[in-house]
């Protein structure tokens, strides 16, 4: 099983991604991980492309993240299932923040080490314009119109819930 997990910051990316690998044991990669490393230090596009390329030759596989110079292309195209997390504005900016306290002063387990829980007004701003542009949205929409049967999107905590218990 290969699974792809797109969307907008503050969905719950990382934590599907962790739930699906636990419960059908197969490996999970964040690509925030892949991005930044010990003490938000950035990896080189080098070197983190290489770190994706050989991930993806696994048999089974989840990946989180959008990163799309990261072979997003072959993910989507590789993976059985495709998940876009377009929860709304608001509940996930309530999500982010709800996150930054839980984890605040400590590094989440989907990052590396050192990366403590931070949140600014950059990362206000990017939640709920930014990483919503319409480039963004019409990308997310071609990824449900090229891969139709093999995509599920989920727009609130409800329908998320219900996915939780399609992979528990």
């Amino acid at each position: 099983m290969k699974v792809a997990i797109l969307g907008y910051s503050g969905s719950g990316k990382s934590t599907l991604a962790k739930y699906i690998s636990e419960k059908q044991q197969i490996p999970c990669l964040h690509l925030d991980t892949v991005q930044f490393m010990e003490n938000w230090q950035i990896r080189s596009d080098e070197d983190a492309k290489a770190v994706v390329k050989e991930y993806l030759k696994q048999k089974n596989w989840v990946i989180d993240g959008n990163y799309t110079r990261y072979y997003q292309a072959e993910r989507l195209a590789d993976a059985n299932q495709i998940i876009l997390l377009l929860f709304p504005r608001r509940q996930a900016l309530f999500r982010v923040v709800k996150r930054y306290f839980t984890y605040r002063g400590k590094t989440r387990p989907d990052m590396a080490a050192g990366c403590e829980e931070k949140i600014d007004w950059a990362f206000f701003w990017w939640v709920l314009y930014q990483g919503r542009t319409k480039p963004i949205r019409q990308h997310y929409q071609e990824i449900q119109e090229k891969y139709p049967k093999k995509t599920i999107i989920v727009r609130n905590q409800k329908s998320l819930e219900k996915l939780y218990r399609t992979f528990g």
